[in-house]
């Protein structure tokens, strides 16, 4: 048997106590003297590689990039569902969608006491939400702050007096009002939650930013993805390579000329860039009022994006572009040597409630199957820190809209499973990082298949195992 297969299924089943069992020495190394404060910022359809630090030759991230050199960035970040709602609800909960409940819009089945903001204000933190929630109805009174939005995704916003406020503008003013008016003597969390990077979808020009930003990238080309081609399109399986596929309909609204492809990509940068300039005067804020240095600072995304790749647009299924994020992570307790460092090990989404709370001193609650991140702060992740994961997405609307997909990813190996249609893909990361050639059918790799199929239900089984 696999050495790693004992530990993996211990860690889904029991998450942050596995963490505990597996490298005590690095928690009781990272475990805070007193209870940080955290902001969480949280971007929307953001995926890993828009930002000038992760390598990107056009987006500008001045803020991002510089919290980089302060804090930890993960290169190899994921998430377990890739959509907005599902993603939220594992963000709060610590939980892959088979346990929490929420398959796409629906508030999460996980009692509310058990999520991190719950858990924190419990122990008499300030708890704030601002932006987007996507949970159900906003549970106003379950925060001291709240300005949670859950109508459809708008860019301009009217204002009680009738003039119309960004909604980039907006989250940053809630977030700065709510840094300003927090009870001094007590700690606090904040989530900001942007809207931005997304699209307002019923909206033709889909990308919509503040006036200000039109000069930024107007003299830039960006480049089109080397797998954003009608071959690459006509190489997904059937069912996604038709016209019925929400993936293709979105890449029509957005992706399917050259102009349409760089003025929709450069509003798209506008909005990232606006959106970084908001996450620079939060830590300004912090700065200015002494606290940076007892705040932990997170900056993720719930999803990736497919900027063209295959023919598609949006997110849902397995590959790379879909389900990578960016994850930074700033941390006061982090060693000198290790701030802006890279660290490529596997992070998940659902490894940010248990670590949150964490940072606040509190031991996960049980239902949590994420692993809190402290653990590699000290010289990297340990030796038997987690070397896959099972990916999940339900079927929205219907099977020719959104099909539902399933994955067990690996650095070097990637198994995906369309459970309405009974297909299997497997794809060479390692040798195929677009993910271009399925191999499934090569008898050279029916080894690899047999025993990812096998780990594959094993992950499954444990990820909605109850407690």
């Amino acid at each position: 048997m696999d050495p790693l297969i004992p530990f993996v299924r211990r860690f889904v089943l029991c998450g942050p106590l596995l963490a505990v069992a597996m490298c005590s020495a690095s928690f009781a190394a990272s475990a805070p003297a007193t209870p940080l404060n955290v902001v969480i910022l949280f971007a929307d359809d953001w995926r890993h590689d828009t930002l000038g630090c992760a390598g990107n030759p056009v987006v500008l991230t001045p803020r991002l990039d510089e919290l980089a050199r302060e804090g930890l960035r993960f290169t190899n970040s994921f998430v377990t569902t890739s959509i907005c709602g599902v993603s939220r609800a594992t963000l709060l909960t610590g939980q892959w969608m088979a346990r929490h409940g929420n398959r796409a819009f629906d508030m999460f089945r996980t009692p509310w006491s058990e999520t991190y903001p719950a858990q924190l204000r419990s122990r008499g933190y300030w708890v704030g939400h601002v932006g987007k929630w996507h949970n159900g109805q906003f549970p106003a009174d379950n925060f001291d702050f709240g300005r949670g939005t859950i109508t459809p995704m708008r860019h301009w916003l009217k204002q009680p007096d009738g003039t119309e406020i960004h909604v980039t503008k907006k989250n940053e003013n809630d977030a700065l009002r709510f840094l300003r008016e927090r009870p001094a003597d007590r700690p606090f969390c904040l989530t900001v939650a942007f809207v931005a990077t997304h699209a307002e979808d019923q909206h033709p020009k889909q990308y919509l930013p503040q006036p200000e930003s039109m000069a930024l990238y107007r003299d830039v080309t960006v480049p089109v993805p080397r797998t954003a081609t009608e071959g690459h399109f006509r190489r997904l399986p059937p069912f996604l390579a038709n016209d019925r596929n929400e993936g293709r309909n979105r890449w029509k609204w957005r992706f399917d000329s050259p102009e349409k492809y760089q003025e929709y990509m450069k509003n798209y940068y506008r909005l990232a860039t606006e959106a970084d300039a908001v996450c620079g005067r939060v830590v300004d804020e912090l700065r200015r009022q002494g606290v940076l240095d007892r705040t932990l600072v997170i900056f993720t995304g719930d999803n990736g994006y497919f900027h063209g790749e295959h023919g598609l647009a949006d997110k849902w299924y397995p590959h790379e572009e879909s389900i990578r994020v960016p994850l930074i992570v700033r941390d006061p307790r982090l060693p000198a040597v290790r701030r802006g460092a890279t660290e490529a090990a596997f992070a998940l989404n659902a490894d940010l409630a248990p670590t949150i709370l964490g940072a606040a001193g509190i031991a996960a609650p049980r239902g949590m199957q994420g692993i809190d991140l402290a653990a590699v702060y000290p010289a990297g992740a340990p030796a038997n820190w987690r070397k896959e994961f099972f990916y999940e997405h339900g079927v929205i609307r219907s099977v020719d809209f959104i099909p539902s997909s399933e994955a067990l990813v690996r650095r070097d190996w990637k198994y995906m499973f369309w459970p309405d249609h009974g297909l299997e893909q497997l794809f060479h990361l390692a040798v195929d990082p677009g993910e271009e050639n399925d191999v499934v059918a090569l008898p050279a790799h029916a080894a690899v298949l047999a025993e990812m199929r096998a780990r594959f239900r094993e992950l499954k089984a444990a990820a909605g195992a109850p407690l």
